[in-house]
């Protein structure tokens, strides 16, 4: 094939196949810090191997959950705060595989932007590699798509895909266990997390104060800097505890909140009854609840008010557990129990 003189190239077109290149060699060892065991292949192949038997599975299922960080990426992108969307990321995915009691083993991420910058990107596939390590979980290969015209200048977006594995007479929830009484357990959230950001931006709109603005419930942050705190990963203080059948369930609390999440994992009959008192909600929900003229219900089906993550325990069981989740640096209390719906 002959070259023509002043031929159409790809980077003309808007895609630079070079910086593609460059973000692959500079997250190579970002990806190769969160290898574990049964990781059988690198990046740059197109797919990754994994062995089940060298992690240690006997009987397995596998289970896969997939999401992404939401509205919360325009705040990342308006304010430049990019290195920790990709723990928000890593978490929205891996704290959906503790509900069905799976063990996080491999992550694969997809990145979309306009016009490709490496040193961005770069950020957040950090704050990606980062997650997997909090989760035990090795970061196996992604994709990142330049696509000129689909976005606008300096955005992007993110999807995360994980996979994990659980022992066939380790699912949860274990729905045929479950009684009246049986204790609810909560594990703090580090705020919002990934979920009803669409509400905070426009609480922050009508707060007219700006990103940059000192926060009003946080010293010695910026509103962006407290609003920007990454999704909490549950995954090392549960999974033993998951493993060793001491959970009947456990609900991961997203969009949806406290009132639409629970039922998800509470057999037909049974209803969460909350003490609303158990825990004081923090100071970034009462802000939002304040600012926004925000009604209790629209609160609790829009946050997490404070509760990341919801276990249900035996009562038998529930001090054990409440003391190894403290033991392993939670900040854990009992919050409810289950009822006769």
């Amino acid at each position: 094939m002959t070259d023509r003189p002043n031929g159409l190239t790809y980077a003309q077109a808007g895609v630079d196949i070079d910086a593609g290149n460059a973000l692959v060699e500079a997250i190579k060892p970002l990806a190769r810090a969160t290898a574990r065991p049964g990781v059988a292949s690198g990046l740059g192949g197109f797919g990754a191997l994994f062995d089940l038997k060298a992690a240690g599975y006997e009987d397995p299922l596998l289970v896969s959950t997939t999401d992404g960080v939401g509205t919360k990426l325009k705040i990342a992108i308006e304010t430049g705060l990019h290195d920790t969307v990709g723990i928000d990321l890593v978490a929205m995915c891996v704290n959906d595989l503790l509900a069905q009691g799976a063990e996080p083993l491999l992550f694969l991420d997809y990145f979309a932007t306009g016009k490709l910058d490496v040193a961005t990107a770069t950020r957040v596939v950090a704050g990606i590699a980062e997650g997997c390590k909090l989760a035990g979980c090795a970061l196996v290969g992604g994709e990142t798509a330049e696509m000129p015209g689909m976005y606008a200048d300096g955005e992007y977006d993110l999807a995360g895909f994980n996979v994990g594995a659980v022992n066939r007479d380790g699912v949860l929830p274990k729905l045929e266990t479950q009684r009246a009484g049986d204790v609810l357990i909560g594990l703090a959230s580090s705020g919002p997390h990934s979920n009803g950001y669409s509400m905070v931006r426009k609480v922050v709109e009508r707060s007219g104060l700006a990103w940059d603005a000192p926060c009003p419930f946080a010293e010695g942050l910026t509103l962006a800097e407290a609003l920007m705190a990454p999704t909490r990963i549950y995954v090392k203080s549960t999974m033993a505890l998951i493993k060793a059948g001491r959970i009947k369930g456990l609900a991961h609390i997203t969009g949806g909140g406290l009132i639409e999440n629970p039922p998800r994992a509470i057999a037909e009959g049974l209803v969460p009854r909350f003490d609303w008192n158990a825990w004081e909600m923090p100071a970034v929900f009462q802000w939002l609840q304040a600012t926004g003229g925000i009604s209790e219900h629209e609160m609790r089906r829009t946050f997490n008010c404070g509760v990341g993550l919801l276990l249900i325990v035996g009562k038998d069981a529930a001090p054990e557990v409440l003391a190894a989740l403290l033991e392993a640096g939670e900040d854990a209390f009992v919050c409810g129990e289950l009822a006769n719906g």
